[in-house]
């Protein structure tokens, strides 16, 4: 499936192809932390299927719980998290969902680090909900 999308001010725009069957949620507690919410939903896109058509994403390397390092991707303007990779591999991108034109479209097939989810994210149907905001 061929995607594109953008940070909230527009400076990082991008297009790759990713397989939607792969989109997954991760609970983790840096995914938690790095994204201000209570988990990070992704989409993978190999390294040649991802093209970053503006701007130059500001880039750090966080060495996760596992001991793995991961180069995070965001806006340096807004702040927007783009991706992950690996910084020592040609493994692909992890690209946030959030920031995908086409988010409605990848619904999620799989969720990882549950250990670590927060326990009301499976009982959200018994939150009140309001169509905008009050």
């Amino acid at each position: 499936m061929k995607i594109d999308g953008a940070c909230h001010c527009g400076q990082i725009t991008y297009e790759a192809e990713v397989d939607p069957e792969s989109v997954l949620i991760c609970h983790c507690t840096d995914c938690q932390t790095l994204s201000g919410s209570a988990f990070r939903t992704v989409v993978p896109a190999k390294r040649e299927a991802f093209k970053l058509l503006t701007g130059q994403p500001k880039a750090y390397v966080k060495t996760g719980e596992s001991g793995g390092k991961r180069v995070q991707a965001s806006c340096p303007d807004c702040g927007t998290p783009i991706y992950s990779t690996d910084p020592a591999s040609s493994q692909g991108f992890s690209i946030r969902v959030g920031t995908v034109r086409q988010r409605a479209e990848l619904w999620p097939k799989a969720q990882i680090w549950s250990r670590s989810a927060l326990g009301w994210v499976r009982q959200l149907e018994s939150v009140t909900e309001f169509a905008k905001q009050r």
